[in-house]
């Protein structure tokens, strides 16, 4: 039997996704989390086989959840679930550790398959995104498209852009307010930026955010 981790911010979304999974022999979704920070102490907890994460989430990103999934529990196999079929979500999802990339309007279809495929160890992606890029680059064979931003530095950049304060987003994190502020000086400088309205803008951009 699978064990199944469902992580979305909308519960009707959720409530869909496990009367699918749940109706099907051999899985059974074991935990839910309406945000990436439940998801990842979820993950924590009940070490499922599979943690499907949507991409857009309150206070960390399905990609940045995934992201501290695989460095708690590696043994955990990330499928994350996203309205985007541009190549660089695809790529951001690859590098968080993600071994399913599945879009929203196709999960009817795909996700179950997905599961299937990650948990034998298999990755998983639709077949919109399988460019010749993204093959080199599963092949070992090509650079992904660099991010002048660190993965800990869009952490703070999406809770900044949520409006949390340093001493909020230090707590979320689990550092010091020192190092927000460190962090938040490094962004602006990196992407030459200076206040919060142009972080916002580019969090939304990124898909950190909804707009």
């Amino acid at each position: 039997m699978l064990r199944i981790l469902l992580a979305d911010d909308h519960g009707i979304v959720r409530s869909g996704l496990r009367m699918l999974i749940d109706r099907h022999e051999g899985m059974n979704v074991v935990a839910e989390a309406e945000d990436g920070v439940t998801a990842v102490d979820a993950a924590i907890r009940e070490k499922p086989d599979v943690a499907i994460l949507d991409v857009a989430m309150p206070r960390m990103t399905g990609l940045q959840a995934a992201r501290e999934i695989k460095s708690h529990c590696p043994d955990v196999a990330v499928v994350l679930l996203s309205m985007y079929d541009e190549e660089h979500y695809l790529f951001d999802a690859l590098r968080a550790g993600a071994l399913g990339y599945v879009l929203k309007r196709a999960a009817d279809e795909d996700l179950l398959a997905a599961i299937r495929s990650v948990a034998a160890g298999r990755p998983f992606l639709p077949s919109t995104t399988q460019s010749a890029l993204v093959k080199e680059w599963l092949a070992g064979g090509e650079d992904a498209p660099r991010d002048p931003l660190t993965p800990r530095e869009h952490d703070v950049v999406k809770l900044i852009a949520e409006a949390y304060t340093n001493k909020q987003i230090a707590e979320i994190l689990r550092v010091s307010e020192k190092t927000v502020e460190s962090h938040r000086a490094n962004v602006l400088a990196k992407l030459g930026m200076r206040d919060r309205v142009e972080l916002v803008r580019y969090a939304i951009r990124r898909g950190l955010i909804e707009a």
